[in-house]
């Protein structure tokens, strides 16, 4: 290898003079290749880190092996670079001491988007590389001065870092980078906002829009409203919905598009009232909008913001509407329990704070659940404060129960074995909690510290329900039965023909349909066997039409799919582009129409009659 420096390298292995490497380069065979290592090192991190685009897994599974990937690479290289016997001790020095100073630099003057943990796994790897290609031309055209241009490159690549911006990743952990003096989605939606909104910034702030529609009477819950995330039953099943299934004679029609600020809350519809969160600034808000225009009638504003770098701003969690009033919990552990007609507080309490817990990585993201006067949220607290179930009237606690560190699923209500009970999957297992005072009936799974379990138990009927579960990487069938006073949990299969990360299945006539990572597919409820799995949607989200039997996707591009809940086949019925960008969250069908939403806008679309 070419030295850096003009003075010859210390290597007691090799006898050639310095001026040996302004000679023309030798045949291959008569000298080492000192740099193969390498260069070998490079092409293995990007061969592999390109083929794993390509290939199936997990998505948990995925962002772990890339983590990995970079760090052997970094730790191979470094191990190489210090104990290279040809490369001299003022070389390594020199080499080491402008990559960690670029790094440092880089540091304080990139993007928080990317932060230490974005340099050290994707800045270093790219500057290690860069830096050996200069080597190997370097070496090449016999370059005699090589330690200036090193520095350059080095210097240049970590430049590059502090000039983007992340905003996140996919599904499949593909970055979304972009200039970092370009606006982002949030500040291009708080510039349009009116003077009158942009003002309105106080803490605890409810805003309402003097346009006629807050008129401040009650909010009552009527047929067809879809009153909580997924629906009343939390299993995104429409009921009595029939429409056109030709989008080719009659697509669906945009009643109103607009830009919202960051969130991945689902809206609830309740009477001519839409509700959902999103992030303005500094504050989390809930809001109220218009059904038919979109507009806004009020908007409750707290301060408090919760940002991480794979999945960007804003809450997680979708409202939840019980005898006029909405309960919202944000990321950072705010419950809120609102006025539904005038979005005036009633009561506040920080679930975070009074578990003595800290949100998850990607923060709080379960929807409230209200059952037999008290809403439930969970708070990811030790110590028997998992999930804490507040009084609907006081806001007072009533009652807490353990339920792991770690969820991004939501409490559920089901009845099994003819009693109520509350279901929670986290990284403790799925439980089965009583409604009244919190006590555990039963569990069911060993505790798989850090799961990042997203995804809502399905109960099929009074004895058995489908559930994530991490154990068998994939889906579970579990029995329940009652013996006296106590409970027994036994698994009936488990599979792998359906694994979904964070997106919810539907259940139709004996058949599961959902998301096996980014392609969709079809599972046998009987045996867990795969029926059919076709359709590259991405990490998207599904309804169920049950009266005709279909299924609308919204795919993670922002497109909308219509299919057959046929367990014998793939059908696609038709599609259309609904939003643009990144999406994750819950699409809602209620009173014949489509409501989209995504971090950056928000859509409504009537769908015809059939």
């Amino acid at each position: 290898m070419k030295p850096l420096t003009d003075a010859p390298p210390i290597d007691t292995a090799s006898s050639a003079p310095i001026e040996a490497a302004a000679k023309p380069p030798v045949m291959p065979g008569t000298r080492p290749a000192r740099l193969w290592p390498a260069v070998l090192m490079a092409t293995a991190f990007w061969t592999t880190v390109f083929a794993a685009r390509e290939v199936e897994m997990l998505t948990f599974i995925r962002f772990v092996s890339s983590m990995a990937t970079s760090a052997l690479f970094v730790l191979a290289f470094t191990t190489w670079w210090f104990f290279r016997r040809g490369i001299s001790r003022q070389e390594r020095l020199f080499g080491f001491g402008m990559t960690l100073a670029g790094g440092l630099a880089a540091g304080v003057l990139c993007d928080k988007s990317l932060g230490v943990f974005g340099l050290l796994m994707f800045a270093l790897p790219c500057v290690l590389t860069t830096g050996t290609l200069w080597l190997v031309i370097a070496r090449m055209l016999s370059i005699r001065r090589p330690r200036v241009g090193f520095t350059i490159v080095l210097l240049s690549t970590w430049g590059f870092f502090t000039l983007v911006r992340s905003d996140g990743i996919s599904g499949e952990q593909r970055a979304s980078n972009h200039w970092r003096w370009t606006p982002t989605a949030e500040e291009l939606y708080l510039s349009q906002r009116s003077p009158a909104q942009a003002d309105a910034t106080s803490p605890a702030a409810t805003v309402a829009e003097s346009n006629g529609t807050n008129t401040g009477e009650p909010v009552v819950l009527q047929s067809g409203d879809w009153p909580g995330f997924r629906g009343a039953e939390r299993n995104a099943v429409v009921h009595d919905c029939e429409i056109s299934t030709d989008w080719n004679a009659a697509p669906p029609r945009q009643v109103w598009r607009q830009r919202v600020g960051p969130a991945w809350s689902s809206v609830i519809i309740v009477g001519d009232r839409l509700f959902t969160q999103e992030q303005r600034g500094e504050f989390e808000a809930v809001v109220c909008l218009d059904l038919h225009t979109g507009r806004e009638i009020w908007a409750h504003q707290d301060l408090a913001r919760f940002w991480e770098a794979v999945a960007g701003a804003g809450p997680r969690a979708t409202p939840t509407f019980d005898n006029g009033r909405i309960y919202t919990q944000g990321a950072t552990g705010i419950l809120n329990c609102l006025d539904a007609a005038t979005g005036k507080r009633h009561w506040s309490r920080n679930v975070a704070e009074e578990a003595h817990a800290r949100p998850p990585q990607w923060g709080l993201s379960a929807s409230p659940l209200v059952v037999g006067g008290v809403v439930i949220a969970y708070a990811a607290g030790e110590a028997g404060q998992g999930l804490l179930a507040y009084r609907i009237e006081s806001g007072e606690i009533a009652w807490t129960a353990p339920a792991g560190r770690n969820s991004y699923s939501s409490p559920q209500f089901a009845t099994i074995g003819g009693q109520p009970q509350i279901l929670f999957l986290s990284d403790d297992g799925l439980v089965g909690l009583e409604p009244a005072t919190g006590a555990r009936l039963w569990q069911f799974g060993s505790p798989t510290p850090g799961a990042p379990l997203s995804i809502q138990p399905r109960p099929l009927n009074d004895s058995q329900i489908l559930l994530a579960s991490p154990g068998d990487m994939g889906l579970a069938l579990i029995e329940l039965a009652r013996r006296g006073d106590t409970w027994a949990a036994e698994k009936r299969w488990g599979s792998r023909a359906l694994q979904p990360s964070f997106n919810d299945f539907v259940v139709y006539r004996g058949s599961a349909f959902g998301f096996d990572e980014a392609i969709f597919g079809c599972l046998d409820l009987e045996t867990g066997k795969r029926r059919w799995k076709q359709g590259r949607y991405g990490h998207g989200q599904v309804l169920l039409l049950r009266d005709q039997g279909l299924l609308l996707v919204l795919a993670e591009s922002g497109e909308v799919v219509l299919l057959a809940a046929n367990a014998d086949k793939h059908v696609e019925l038709g599609r259309f582009q609904a939003i643009e960008g990144k999406t994750w969250n819950h699409p809602v069908v209620a009173h014949g129409r489509l409501f989209v939403r995504n971090a950056e806008e928000m859509a409504c679309y009537e769908l015809a009659l059939p």
